[in-house]
């Protein structure tokens, strides 16, 4: 019964400009403009997901799921992809919904720009008066906590940090060996992504991420590719 109840729950996936990037948002519930929607029935609060590294928003659909059937379905529960971790689908729209005045977002593939690239968001899409929910996991939660530092009259009345990054691991004595290669390793898969997974037929990275998600016990409502696009490789945190 519980298993039918979540698939019956409505996840809408969009695609806006943040930053100037291409940015996904799922967005679990009815709920799809805060802004506009006046009436007397539009939620009072915003559960917001920061997810961990890679920024793979789709990972946390069934977390969000259960979530918003947990809340009786009165909240919305969205989650945001990070910057330059998701592409659009070329049969998808972009929503270009940017504050022209926005300041540009200095480094927004670093870590210091997510976390901007997050309250940009936050600033653009949630109104002032909602209040927040912020969840983070592995890296979304020192996100969240810089948002919280960085702007402190966010309206969050809750915050979860779920299996929070180790701050400063690459000063511990294991952090100081893997650092390094994986620093290097990075570049590998970069380079890989573009002589061996950018020519690679879309049937079958679809194969290699479904079977992926399967070792995993997961279900993918929406496209996976982006997680091998070698765009996206190159721009993990």
């Amino acid at each position: 019964m519980d298993s039918e109840l979540k698939e019956e729950i409505p996840v809408h996936e969009e695609f806006i400009l943040c930053g100037g990037i291409e940015t996904q948002v799922l967005k679990c519930g009815p709920w799809t403009d805060l802004f506009n929607d006046q009436s007397v029935n539009r939620p009072k609060l915003l559960i917001f997901i920061v997810p961990g590294n890679p920024g793979f928003s789709t990972f946390y659909v069934p977390f969000a799921k259960a979530l918003f059937s947990l809340t009786s379905r009165r909240f919305p529960v969205w989650i945001i992809s990070h910057a330059g971790h998701a592409l659009a689908p070329r049969d998808k729209k972009i929503l270009t919904s940017e504050d022209p005045n926005a300041q540009e977002i200095k480094d927004i593939y670093g870590l210091s720009g997510q976390i901007e690239h997050k309250l940009a968001f936050l600033r653009t899409h949630v109104p002032k008066e909602m209040k927040l929910v912020l969840i983070g996991h592995s890296v979304g939660s020192y996100i969240s906590l810089q948002m919280l530092k960085r702007e402190p009259e966010l309206p969050v009345i809750r915050s979860f940090l779920l299996f929070p990054t180790i701050e400063r691991i690459s000063e511990s004595p294991n952090g100081r060996i893997a650092t390094p290669f994986l620093c290097w390793f990075r570049y590998v898969l970069y380079a890989a992504g573009y002589l061996i997974l950018k020519p690679c037929p879309e049937k079958i990275k679809s194969l290699l991420i479904g079977m992926g998600l399967q070792v995993m016990n997961l279900e993918n409502e929406f496209s996976p590719l982006n997680v091998l696009e070698p765009f996206c490789l190159g721009k993990q945190i």
